[in-house]
């Protein structure tokens, strides 16, 4: 059975919500590929911008949260343009960031607004970060606190927020930091900004989180080194690089793929195999935790695409099963935690989640959304400070929505989460807004209309 079609919405305003209902589907079948993995696009277009000549890119997510990164990066200099399939970056070397015109308009996107902090800090130029009204909302502390000890200087609005000023300075000063909570885009403006200072600049991480930034920055040759210390990473970067540019192929993003993977599990008869996946082991949890369910997911033709594990998923209608899942575990599947909870939801017994502090401050607060759209659609859901305790259907569809609609509160996870509940409901699921999908998967409801049609 194909999608339903979306409700009648206002055109005239480019505001207007769009809701629509996510109904039971036919089987996923078939083969699909997702769209380039978020995470290394970002990373791609920051570190062509810094390299001297030109970076050739192809795979690239269009979503409109990696465009905002190139929107920022031409305001300071970069000439980024698409060629047929392929982008191409001529960068302005590191330390060679000019002073934006404007505002920079981050959208919803955290990590752009966040990498690119770390990057401005380090440079003798100032630029004002704004968003719309969910970036608005997300703190920015955990950044501005490292950063302010390099010597740049932060002006943010009340709560650490945006509108934000960061004012950088040149030259900085190295830092050793040692991160207070695992976030992998903490890590990254720390190691940005370091990339223009004088001297070694040090991380240290406690819990290992996704390690884009340390690969991609050696594949463009910065002296870059990681090492274990007491059970503990310790990143340590060189200053004043000269980054040489590559050509880079994106692999498929793990985190989109995520919602084919569940789709794929709990809609009876599905059989769906799903191309060209990363499989970096910092982003490879949600696999590994649903395989321990009793997920029938098949890993084959592993390889590796400019630096990054690739690999092929076939994945088969399974009865899953609940689990604990470790704190250690949550850096490596911190993005997809939504969707796995509609997996919890339809498992046999109970699921418990803890040490989800992080997912408060994403997009949304992850916890209470989940928490309630999951229950408006019929599922047992307990909400703790840290995490969630959900008792699985032990396989029969969720109830759906009835009279209520999921509120996705502008965060584009919970949209495609509650979109994959309403596929493996009996009634269908109404979701608020689709709007947020397009940060990071425009093309979502038509690979998921192609795959159950």
């Amino acid at each position: 059975m194909a999608l339903s079609k979306s409700r009648a919405v206002s055109t005239t305003s480019p505001t207007a919500a769009r809701p629509r209902r996510f109904v039971p589907s036919g089987p996923l079948k078939g083969r699909t590929r997702v769209p380039g993995d978020k995470s290394i696009s970002h990373r791609s277009l920051m570190f062509g911008a810094l390299a001297v000549g030109e970076t050739r890119v192809t795979g690239l997510l269009e979503g409109e949260d990696v465009m905002a990164t190139a929107a920022a990066l031409r305001a300071m200099g970069a000439a980024i343009e698409k060629q047929g399939e392929t982008w191409s970056i001529h960068g302005v070397g590191v330390g060679g960031l000019l002073q934006p015109p404007a505002p920079l308009d981050m959208g919803n996107s955290g990590t752009s607004t966040r990498l690119l902090m770390g990057l401005v800090a380090s440079h003798l130029i100032a630029a004002t970060f704004i968003g719309d009204a969910s970036l608005s909302k997300r703190p920015m502390g955990r950044v501005i606190d490292p950063l302010s000890l390099t010597g740049a200087n932060f002006e943010a609005s009340e709560g650490g927020r945006l509108p934000l000023t960061v004012r950088g300075i040149s030259p900085a000063m190295p830092i050793e930091y040692r991160l207070p909570v695992a976030s992998a885009q903490v890590k990254s403006a720390v190691l940005l900004a370091g990339l223009n200072t004088a001297g070694i600049t040090r991380v240290i991480e406690p819990v290992p989180t996704r390690d884009h930034t340390e690969r991609m920055l050696r594949g463009f040759g910065a002296e870059l080194e990681v090492a274990n210390d007491f059970g503990e990473r310790v990143i340590t970067i060189r200053g004043e690089a000269d980054l040489m540019p590559q050509d880079i192929v994106v692999p498929g993003d793990p985190s989109s793929a995520a919602f084919f993977i569940v789709a794929a599990l709990l809609v009876p008869g599905s059989e769906l195999t799903i191309e060209n996946v990363g499989m970096n082991p910092t982003r490879a949890g949600l696999v590994d935790v649903l395989q321990e369910m009793g997920g029938q997911i098949e890993v084959l033709n592993t390889r590796e695409v400019g630096g990054e594990p690739v690999a092929d998923l076939v994945v088969r209608h399974s009865e899953l099963s609940g689990v604990e899942v470790s704190p250690d575990v949550v850096p490596s599947m911190i993005d997809e935690f939504p969707v796995f909870f509609v997996a919890a939801a339809l498992a046999k017994g109970q699921t418990v989640t803890t040490g989800l502090e992080e997912l408060r401050v994403k997009e949304s607060d992850r916890l209470s959304a989940m928490a309630e759209a999951l229950s408006g659609a019929g599922a047992r859901v307990i909400e703790r400070e840290d995490g969630l305790v959900i008792e699985g259907t032990g396989g029969e569809p969720l109830r759906g929505s009835a009279n209520s609609r999921a509120k996705t509160h502008l965060d584009h996870r919970i949209a495609m989460a509650m979109a994959v509940a309403g596929l493996a409901s009996r009634d269908g699921v109404d979701v608020d807004d689709t709007r947020p999908i397009a940060t990071s998967f425009p093309a979502f409801e038509t690979l998921l209309g192609e795959c159950t049609g």
